[in-house]
């Protein structure tokens, strides 16, 4: 009797949900289908495009692969192992042994095969079911290798040398992904805080409308991460002795210093608001559909309430905004918007600021990413950025007596209150709608927000989840 030899698919069930761009690691797997497989390098070492069909719930979502194949697997690629694949399970030859087989593995991992990306997008290349893509006049240096981005991405970056970086959409979704959508209409405007597109790759398949799989833009060699600064920010801010400066004065006298910084990103977000509005257009909603995302906010707090008990506590203040919200009687201005705004979506170069990151809320559908929201919606996406960095090296440090957690607390909600008056003095004098004049509509999408990251943390990443919960402790004060 022949040993039992896993299927791919049975591989995959168990490595998909260790994945940090998996979105269902919260529920089972009842099945794993091949969508659809395209041979991009035959051979040993082989390349091949995959779309896995992934059922759970009843629902069906795709993911995109890169497997590659090797029979000997350096070590370098033994982290990016899937399995041990025997590709003709009934072949053996007289020891036992299998003739066809070989490692399994994420090739993104694999700057010799994943090369041919960069390639394939600079010849305007079709192989099988994928088309790709070079924006007009773009000269691509296609002798680069990629290295896979180190940040924690719902998506896979490749980094091209110091010149490219290429999204790879772990998840993917019909039509043409707003990541790239958003980020073309930008570059033809000319706007200075988006990094260029240079080239992407799409997928028609099965008679299915397109897909976006992937999208090639300027990389930042100079950028320095928001979060990254703001984190500084903090800690130089923490580790001011208390006898030089207490909790509710001197923030801005602190080392690293952010409130600047904050006031010139709030000046490039309504920037970047006022290119959407030329490029996209702009509308007004009436009050009853604000009356309508109102409930939605209700909808999204009670199932929270139902799966994190942690909430409770702030639930009725929470579900009064969203009743004031409810009450609205006149019409809202949108227009289309970042949708996932936060200090990681943002890059301070040496010119400003720079927006990333276009694709929305990960948790959310297509039609929902794409909606025409007011654009106070990604102020209070950065505001609750803001109360994040605060609060992140207290939750993930050491544990601290009680009286330092409450000093800790203290300095947390001064560097907050610091930054946030700074972007929203930032985004107002560039011609963003006041924030201090939109009170109960800011508040409202803030508290939205808020309920949408305790949804994701407990899904997601469990140990992050007293971040937005100790916010929201003095938000609802």
């Amino acid at each position: 009797m022949r040993p039992s030899v896993p299927s791919l698919v049975d591989l995959l069930a168990e490595w998909l949900p260790t994945q940090r761009w998996f979105a269902g690691k919260n529920r089972p797997i009842h099945e794993i289908s091949i969508g659809t497989a395209t041979a991009l390098l035959p051979g040993d070492p082989g390349l091949h495009h995959l779309v896995l069909d992934v059922r759970q719930d009843g629902q069906v979502e795709q993911y995109q692969l890169l497997l590659g194949l090797r029979r000997d697997l350096p070590e370098r690629l033994r982290a990016a192992e899937v399995g041990w694949l025997a590709l003709d399970a009934g072949a053996q030859d007289g020891t036992g042994n299998y003739k066809d087989a070989a490692h399994a593995f994420d090739a993104a991992h694999d700057p010799e095969l994943a090369r041919c990306l960069l390639a394939y997008m600079a010849d305007d290349a079709v192989v099988g079911p994928l088309r790709f893509r070079r924006v007009p006049g773009a000269d691509l240096n296609t002798g680069l290798a990629p290295a896979v981005a180190t940040a924690e991405q719902s998506n896979t970056s490749l980094i091209f040398g110091d010149e490219y970086i290429c999204k790879l959409f772990r998840k993917l979704s019909p039509g043409v992904n707003p990541d790239l959508e958003v980020n073309l209409a930008l570059t033809k405007l000319g706007c200075a805080h988006v990094a260029g597109v240079y080239g992407w790759i799409e997928l028609e398949a099965n008679g299915r409308e397109s897909a976006t799989v992937a999208l090639l833009s300027e990389y930042l060699r100079t950028g320095t991460d928001g979060w990254k600064l703001a984190v500084t920010s903090v800690r130089d801010w923490f580790a001011q002795p208390h006898y030089t400066l207490s909790p509710d004065q001197g923030v801005g006298a602190a080392g690293g210093d952010f409130a600047g910084e904050a006031e010139r990103l709030g000046e490039a977000t309504a920037t970047v608001h006022q290119d959407l509005a030329e490029a996209f257009g702009k509308a007004e909603m009436p009050p009853e559909h604000v009356h309508t995302m109102a409930a939605r906010m209700h909808e999204q707090l009670d199932e929270v309430r139902a799966n994190v008990p942690g909430i409770e506590p702030y639930a009725e203040a929470i579900g009064a905004t969203f009743s004031a919200l409810g009450q609205w009687s006149r019409p809202l201005p949108v227009q289309r918007v970042h949708g996932d705004y936060h200090l990681g979506q943002v890059m301070r170069t040496e010119t400003g600021w720079v927006l990333l990151d276009f694709e929305g809320e990960p948790a959310r559908s297509p039609v929902e990413r794409r909606e025409p929201s007011h654009p106070l919606r990604d102020v209070a996406g950065m505001l609750r950025s803001f109360e994040y960095a605060a609060r992140f090296l207290h939750m993930t440090g050491p544990r601290t007596p009680p009286e330092a957690e409450r000093e800790l607390e203290l300095r947390a909600r001064a560097w907050v209150a610091r930054n946030r008056a700074a972007f929203c003095r930032g985004y107002a004098s560039a011609g963003g709608p006041d924030p201090d004049a939109h009170e109960t509509l800011l508040r409202a999408l803030e508290f939205d927000k808020a309920v949408y990251e305790v949804r994701y943390e407990a899904a997601n990443r469990p140990s992050w989840l007293p971040v937005p919960l100790r916010s929201l402790a003095h938000l609802t004060e």
